[in-house]
């Protein structure tokens, strides 16, 4: 298992990814991720506060998308660029996904409830601020931007997965989580 944890960058918001290819037993109960024997290291932080309000699922950008599939459709637009098929939309697994990132912001852990939904690899925007349609494409470009070697790059450009879902919950304070799902 590959873990890569990038602390707040440029004052931001943090970026967590993790991916444990077909072994999904290898978080522990508590959200850690462990590297090695009996070695746990953090699987990320946020700068947002968690709280049980706040809304996910059908969260609607002011361009009239949801906020899953405008994620979705901007790691398609990197994909592209970079001469990779799209990802397939992974609608079946958005509602699971959404939990996901409700469940994180609600616990303030990155990756605390991965992979509750069958994904393979998963990156997490924990607590970016903003509105869904400025934050999230603000995390996914600074995911990309980490290039080959960089997980969450690895992840987006990955010819191993074929599909993603996005999992998206705003706290009451306004709060994003994403999470990006691959399989």
């Amino acid at each position: 298992m590959r873990v890569w944890h990038l602390g707040s960058l440029a004052g931001a918001f943090a970026l967590a990814v993790v991916s444990c290819g077909d072994d999904p037993d290898s978080l522990n109960g508590s959200g850690t991720l462990r590297r090695g024997k009996g070695a746990t290291s953090s699987s990320g932080s946020s700068s947002g506060t968690s709280g049980s309000e706040g809304s996910s699922g059908e969260v609607v950008t002011g361009a009239g998308a949801t906020a899953n599939e405008l994620c979705w459709s901007t790691i398609n637009e990197y994909r592209k660029k970079a001469g990779l098929p799209p990802y397939e939309r992974w609608t079946e697994a958005e509602a699971c996904s959404d939990g996901e990132a409700k469940s994180d912001a609600e616990t303030n852990r990155a990756h605390g409830a991965f992979p509750r939904c069958g994904e393979f690899a998963q990156n997490e925007c924990p607590g970016t601020p903003g509105p869904p349609e400025e934050g999230i494409p603000d995390c996914l470009a600074m995911m990309w931007a980490e290039g080959p070697g960089g997980g969450h790059h690895d992840n987006m450009a990955s010819k191993q997965y074929t599909k993603a879902a996005c999992g998206v919950f705003v706290t009451a304070r306004g709060a994003i989580w994403s999470v990006q799902n691959f399989r």
